[in-house]
């Protein structure tokens, strides 16, 4: 989960105006399940997505833009008017309107995911024109990852749900700003800042992942939190695996497969490709958000 509201917060507490201890996030699917593709989201609102190596070529995908989400062959964006896109493809292929009123849009798979204002929940499977299910009300974020789905509730409860569209719901905890979904991890943290990741059924136990957490991300075996410093880390494997202290000064983090995407509080986003301590690679500037396929 991971927006544009997680990235003011977080550049707040670059900036020394929130202390330890304050948990904030917001909505947006930013990390992925190993694909090549990189979108960014500029401070003018323009989207762009490139396919391939780091220094690949931008492709501009849209204007008046507040969120981007990649899966596979799929680009999800929400405009500022809250009306929600998807096109599957190539970076050029059309866009196919999706709704109306949207304030998170989620991608995994064949599944589409929007959050509507009022915080009702839906999510499809199948081609960009299948019928809606109608999943919660007063949802306030909404992740997908392979047969999952995931929510935050505005009281607090997370829940997940593992197979069809109507599948029944398993309690996964209170008091949770964030939930994020990858293969068989679930990872959650608290409004307090705690982080936890469980490996394996829905009912597993949480393993403490971290502190001062603002931003949890998932891909594959790898765990990425962000720090109410601005200090990213990443692990690979077991849950109880070292971390990899990543950058400085950073707001926003997202992971897929061997890539680690970080965006720095002066706009400048940069990705690296292999191992942990692989160097990195200048993508853009002016940016907003930054998301993996």
């Amino acid at each position: 989960m991971k927006s544009r509201m997680l990235t003011v917060a977080a550049a707040l507490t670059v900036a020394g105006l929130i202390g330890a201890g304050s948990a904030t996030a917001a909505p947006g699917t930013v990390s992925g399940n190993g694909g090549n593709r990189i979108g960014t989201v500029q401070s003018d609102g323009d989207a762009h997505v490139k396919e391939g190596g780091l220094s690949a070529i931008w492709t501009l995908e849209s204007t008046s833009i507040k969120q981007i989400a990649l899966s596979g062959d799929r680009i999800g964006v929400l405009k500022g008017n809250g009306d929600a896109y998807v096109k599957d493809g190539g970076l050029n292929a059309g866009w196919v309107k999706e709704a109306s009123n949207v304030k998170q849009i989620a991608l995994s798979g064949n599944r589409i995911g929007v959050l509507k204002d009022n915080g009702d929940a839906y999510v499809k499977d199948g081609g960009l024109t299948a019928a809606w299910v109608h999943e919660a009300a007063k949802v306030k974020e909404l992740e997908l990852a392979g047969d999952r789905i995931g929510i935050v509730q505005a009281n607090g409860d997370a829940f997940v749900k593992d197979g069809r569209l109507n599948a029944a719901w398993a309690y996964e905890g209170g008091d949770i700003v964030d939930i994020d979904l990858a293969g068989d991890r679930i990872g959650v943290f608290t409004g307090d800042g705690r982080a936890y990741v469980k490996d394996g059924s829905l009912k597993a136990t949480y393993a403490r992942e971290g502190s001062d957490v603002i931003q949890l991300e998932l891909s594959g075996d790898r765990i990425g939190i962000l720090k109410d410093n601005g200090k990213a880390y990443v692990k690979d494997g077991r849950l109880s695996a070292a971390w990899a202290h990543e950058a400085d000064n950073v707001i926003q983090i997202a992971l897929s497969g061997d890539r680690i995407g970080v965006l720095k509080g002066n706009g400048r986003a940069y990705v690296k490709d292999g191992s942990l301590t692989a160097a990195w690679v200048h993508e853009d500037d002016n940016v907003t958000e930054l998301a993996l396929s």
